[in-house]
């Protein structure tokens, strides 16, 4: 038994169950992407003496391809809204504090979206500063966390968003992923 995440469509009467079909990968496929992947880095690193790390450039997913359970995304979103959810002082916030910043806690949720649609942003500590309304920003190594049976973006300490020039597309506001109810099942094999 296998646990997976499957699309729940419920109407007044009737509930639909769809699998999300994207997940159902073979060993065999598995094991021919990693032999795949090895490979190519080792060639990398034989082309390049004296580096031990190669970096890989990164490959932009659009809003309306992301799905439950996947992380590593790299983002190009317009910032529709942000709304603060939780803004609370620490009890003991002296300046002899162990971490700068240890003093606050802030969550906000905000509203990003492409030309593809749109999905729920959950902003942390200084991610709130740069998750201001109608900035364009470019969210590195993002993930995707369920809450409620939805889905969320979220960028953890391995990530990163930054601030750029204004992007040309227009948001497609009809298509919020964030919407969509998701349900973890167990799938015999």
């Amino acid at each position: 038994m296998l646990p997976h995440w499957v699309r729940v469509y419920r109407s007044e009467n009737q509930i639909t169950i769809q699998p999300n079909f994207d997940f159902f990968i073979s060993s065999e496929q598995m094991a021919a992407v990693n032999d795949s992947t090895s490979v190519e880095v080792a060639n990398q690193q034989s082309e390049q003496p004296g580096r031990a790390v190669v970096k890989r450039k990164p490959v932009f997913v659009k809003v309306g391809d992301l799905k439950p359970g996947t992380n590593g995304h790299t983002l190009a979103v317009k910032v529709l809204s942000s709304t603060t959810v939780l803004d609370k002082k620490s009890r003991n916030s002296s300046s002899f504090s162990s971490r700068p910043g240890a003093a606050n806690t802030r969550i906000a949720e905000c509203l990003i979206g492409d030309e593809t649609g749109t999905i729920l942003f959950t902003a942390r500590n200084d991610q709130v500063d740069l998750m201001k309304a109608e900035s364009t920003v470019i969210i590195r190594n993002a993930k995707i966390d369920m809450f409620k049976g939805s889905m969320r973006l979220a960028v953890d300490k391995w990530g990163r968003i930054e601030v750029t020039e204004p992007a040309s597309f227009t948001v497609k506001e009809d298509n919020n992923l964030s919407l969509v109810e998701y349900e973890l099942v167990n799938v015999a094999e």
